[in-house]
């Protein structure tokens, strides 16, 4: 990712021109490597207001928002939506994850200072890999004070290539006794629960909550193709599936846990249809 190039200026403006001319979108989402990093971040948000975004989403690994200072700068020039990535439950848990030392207690403390205000949506964002997929239940609840939080992601981890190196893929069956915890509280806690990168028919009668759309992305070309070495819709039920939303497994995941084919099942019309382990393809 990292010999991705940003975005130029020619192109923001070109956005900016459309949403004046023509009011396209609703909102535009800042990111990349870690937006609060870029000089002109600032200037680029009160632009997109100027230009009729409604809503100007940021998203970020929330160190900078311990900075009240900075939340202000942010709020005044127009971010009203903050899409925050939490690793771990609590400090240990999430600095070893994401290797900072004080990373969780700055994340939680932006996040503690933005709940405040009430025109404010905050939005949490979770990798799920071998490191963090226990920690989902408990995480939910670390976060559960915020009253601006309105959603929370769980993004089952992709490589980006077609093995498994840094042996972070997780079997789906190990997550998904505590993806579904983690569901059942949020969801208690009035939260909005968007799952992907997952197969659907686990999710049972969760499996509406599986989204893998997402809004029009302006990015480097190379992005694509080392997205695409991820290899998706590596299912035997794939020709008999009717979900319009899983991706299945991915090579990496196939090539370190295999098929899974008594694991999945086909969805037909929104249901999970059930096979027996005799009926399944070897």
């Amino acid at each position: 990712m990292d010999v991705l190039q940003p975005q130029s200026n020619q192109v923001f403006a070109e956005v900016l021109a459309e949403q004046e001319s023509h009011q396209r979108w609703r909102g535009i989402i800042l990111t990349g490597s870690e937006i609060t990093l870029h000089k002109d971040l600032l200037p680029m948000v009160r632009a997109a207001k100027a230009a009729g975004f409604q809503h100007v989403r940021i998203q970020t690994h929330g160190m900078h928002l311990g900075q009240t200072s900075f939340c202000d700068a942010l709020l005044e020039a127009g971010v009203d939506e903050f899409f925050v990535s939490v690793a771990g439950s609590d400090t240990d848990t999430h600095d070893a994850i994401t290797q900072v030392d004080g990373s969780f207690d700055k994340m939680m403390a932006g996040l503690r200072y933005l709940d405040q205000f009430d025109h404010v949506t905050l939005i949490t964002n979770t990798v799920v890999t071998q490191l963090s997929y226990k920690l989902l239940p408990d995480l939910v609840a670390c976060l559960s004070h915020l009253q601006r939080l309105r959603q929370m992601e769980f993004w089952h981890y992709w490589p980006m290539t077609e093995l498994d190196d840094k042996s972070l893929i997780p079997r789906v069956a190990d997550v998904l006794p505590a993806l579904q915890q983690a569901i059942e509280r949020a969801q208690a806690l009035g939260r909005v629960v968007e799952i992907k990168n997952f197969p659907e028919c686990l999710l049972g009668t969760n499996g509406h909550l599986l989204d893998n759309d997402q809004p029009q992305l302006l990015i480097d070309p190379a992005f694509w193709d080392q997205f695409n070495r991820n290899g998706f819709h590596q299912c035997v039920y794939r020709e008999e599936c009717s979900s319009l939303q899983c991706l299945g497994l991915n090579e990496a995941y196939t090539g370190k846990y295999g098929w899974e084919q008594t694991l999945l099942s086909p969805v037909r019309n929104g249901a999970v249809i059930a096979r027996s382990q005799e009926d399944s393809p070897s």
